[in-house]
């Protein structure tokens, strides 16, 4: 089970009623966020879903409204017992814009590790260890892949795909005669031996099985590869900083879009869901242009904070 929550769902300032960007990913025990913009903290509180095991913070650009709110929850974090790493992933410069921040909060009692991405894929397990990044082909239990958009800012998109261990084929581990203590390492994807034989995962374990897929898209127009990127996507949260048609000149020159162009890209890459988010202050009531993406993709919502929903793997 993976839960998703939209922290907030505002773009450019906080309202009394919308923080600024964020999302978080609950699996495994640990916790993803995407980007963190003004009154995350306040909303992350309302939402009771905790601080602590906040491990990985993927920022999709520099602009205030998504990264404001990080020395504040970083310390927050750090005062609330985090003593474990955290990753802060990001575009090409993020490196020097976190730096900056964390002048505010020069101590923390864990290490930030900072990684810059442009269009590349990493490998996360999850433990109750902690986690760790670049792991084997075997052992990742999160694969977050990133895509270069169109902004005033460089800025990524986000993909998290979390990967179905195939089924542990009890069958084939009795013909090689192995007894059940060395079952869970082969389910880990380690090797064993047993009686001098050389036992692989994959000589015990099934087909691969299809895993879930969710996309995160915001701050940009609509670029060629977007399709492709979102593609099968159970999950498309996505921008949709105006609602009315008559904003696409607004919307190109801030490099933003529409809910008409979000639910095209959703339509496109036959993604299961789209929720759209990042609203801008002056749609008080995106409601009220629903029927702009639902004529396009029907199976569209409209994202509010703290609004929560759980993804199931395909087979269970």
């Amino acid at each position: 089970m993976i839960d998703i929550a939209l922290v907030g769902t505002g773009g450019n300032m906080p309202m009394p009623n919308r923080f600024l960007a964020s999302m978080l990913i609950r699996y495994k025990g640990r916790k993803i966020l995407v980007d963190c913009g003004e009154g995350t903290q306040v909303s992350l509180r309302l939402l009771k879903w905790g601080f602590k095991s906040i491990d990985i913070i993927c920022i999709t650009h520099g602009h205030g409204d998504h990264i404001l709110g990080l020395p504040g929850l970083l310390s927050t974090m750090g005062n609330s017992g985090r003593e474990e790493p955290v990753y802060i992933i990001g575009p090409k410069g993020i490196g020097q814009i976190v730096k900056g921040l964390l002048i505010a909060v020069p101590y923390l009692p864990y290490d930030v590790f900072l990684v810059e991405a442009r269009e590349t894929s990493l490998a996360v397990n999850l433990s109750d260890q902690g986690i760790e990044i670049d792991k084997g082909e075997l052992h990742r239990d999160l694969i977050i892949s990133t895509l270069e958009l169109d902004h005033s800012a460089p800025c990524i998109g986000y993909s998290f795909y979390m990967p179905r261990r195939p089924r542990f084929n009890v069958e084939k581990a009795l013909s090689y005669g192995l007894p059940k203590k060395l079952w869970k390492a082969l389910q880990r994807g380690e090797n064993v031996v047993h009686d001098g034989q050389l036992i692989s995962p994959l000589m015990v374990l099934d087909q691969a099985r299809k895993g879930v897929k969710i996309s995160y898209i915001t701050d940009t127009r609509p670029v060629e590869k977007m399709a492709a990127f979102v593609w099968d996507s159970q999950l498309l949260i996505c921008e949709g900083t105006y609602g009315d048609e008559d904003d696409i000149n607004k919307a190109i020159e801030n490099k933003h879009m529409t809910f008409s162009e979000a639910a095209s890209i959703a339509h496109e890459g036959k993604v299961g869901e789209l929720i759209l988010t990042h609203f801008s202050p002056a749609m008080d009531n995106p409601e009220e242009f629903i029927c702009n993406a639902k004529s396009i993709f029907a199976n569209t919502l409209i994202g509010y904070d703290r609004y929560t929903t759980s993804l199931k793997f395909p087979d269970e």
